[in-house]
């Protein structure tokens, strides 16, 4: 396969994310704020990260693909993909759909060229399991802020059965004063944290299951458990919050675990302490390839010469039918190129990957032959490990 072309990537850029964080060499930027459970990150341990790593320069190195890493309570995302990004010395990474400090699960990290097909996971529905305690009603939604109401608690089974086909389907939903959602240049949040509430407008999103049902927490106290699949977007939050008031005592989340997104499930998570107990390539073994972004995607596979000019931006003409999303390859070796639509027998390029960037994967992945007793995704590991220092 000839790599001949630009190596500046995509020729059609797939525009701004909004839950989306990129880290590349020393800097980061966020792009826009959050889609679904989003609050501003905590500076403790964003502190912490900066106290463990002590000032040590590490080496960077070209990393590609996507870790699907389970959250870990009390870790913003950012923090989390940083110590991430940091025990695999990786050059650039970004996380998908930004999880609450508070909040535990599903979180894919992509890493080099996997940074650019984000966007489809953060277009992608999510699922989560959540307990939100009924009769007590918070500042924040969450068990973060400060109790503000309470109510008696006389809810039945009935009363769930009565409730819960409202918040079923397409519905709409007022974002909540502390997220990240920006309002005339600033975070909601910031409006919030100097006692000014602000004006939101209503979003739609989708509720595609929803399955709850009466608990007992800690105290003994009534609570309800849900089970939630969504459209992107949803506060899960304000879902909590609204079902209490609609059964008459107000509630607010405890408990929060994303359990998948998209196709990817918390089965195939790995945890940050089983990261940290794995020697270098395990960590990299633990990397799905870039093309896992891309399992709805239809197939096409070009020769070495129409591979080339697809990598310089120059569309290509076949029997193709007409398809919106297309995971383009090529032929020796058989290599992800990027994304293409076809219109009219046309396959017209989107995001692609650098020739750089498909030497780099290449190497990757013929020296990430995962050995034998290496962990497998779950984080378990063998006694061979090397125990990594808990630095960033």
């Amino acid at each position: 396969m000839s790599t001949a072309g630009p190596t500046q990537g995509a020729a059609a850029p797939l525009g701004g994310s909004d839950a989306y964080t990129v880290s590349q060499g020393g800097g980061d930027f966020a792009a826009g704020p959050s889609q679904g459970e989003m609050r501003p990150p905590r500076g403790g341990a964003a502190t912490r990260a900066a106290a463990e790593r002590g000032g040590k320069k590490i080496s960077r190195r070209p990393v590609h693909g996507v870790l699907l890493l389970d959250k870990p309570l009390g870790w913003s995302s950012n923090d989390a993909l940083q110590k991430v990004k940091w025990l695999l010395r990786a050059e650039k990474a970004g996380h998908t759909g930004t999880l609450d400090p508070l909040a535990t699960g599903v979180l894919p990290l992509c890493f080099g060229a996997a940074t650019k097909f984000s966007q489809l996971q953060l277009d992608a529905d999510k699922e989560y399991a959540a307990t939100a305690l009924l009769g007590t009603k918070t500042s924040t939604g969450d068990a973060e802020g400060e109790v503000i109401a309470v109510r008696p608690v006389a809810v039945t089974v009935a009363d769930i059965e009565q409730v819960v086909p409202g918040y079923t389907g397409p519905i709409r939903q007022t974002p909540p004063m502390h997220s990240a959602l920006k309002k005339d240049g600033r975070a909601l949040y910031e409006y919030a944290r100097a006692g000014i509430e602000v004006e939101r407008e209503a979003r739609n999103v989708t509720i595609h299951k929803l399955d709850v049902a009466l608990a007992r927490v800690d105290t003994g106290k009534l609570a309800i458990d849900m089970i939630v699949k969504c459209s992107k977007g949803t506060y899960i939050r304000t879902l909590g919050e609204d079902i209490g008031e609609a059964l008459g005592c107000g509630a607010h989340l405890t408990r929060l675990r994303r359990t998948a997104t998209g196709d990817f499930t918390v089965a195939q998570c790995v945890t940050l302490e089983a990261l940290e107990a794995m020697t270098e390539e395990q960590r990299l073994a633990c990397l799905l390839p870039v093309d896992a972004l891309l399992p709805n995607h239809t197939t096409v596979t070009l020769d070495s010469e129409n591979a080339g000019r697809f990598l310089s931006g120059v569309r290509r003409r076949g029997n193709w039918p007409d398809q919106g999303m297309v995971a383009v390859y090529g032929t020796q070796p058989h290599a992800l190129l990027g994304t293409a639509h076809t219109t009219a027998g046309e396959l017209i390029p989107g995001r692609l990957l650098s020739p750089l960037e498909i030497t780099q994967s290449q190497t990757q992945q013929a020296g990430n032959q995962e050995p034998a007793g290496a962990p497998q995704a779950s984080g378990t590991t063998t006694d061979s490990r090397e125990k990594v220092n808990h630095e960033q």
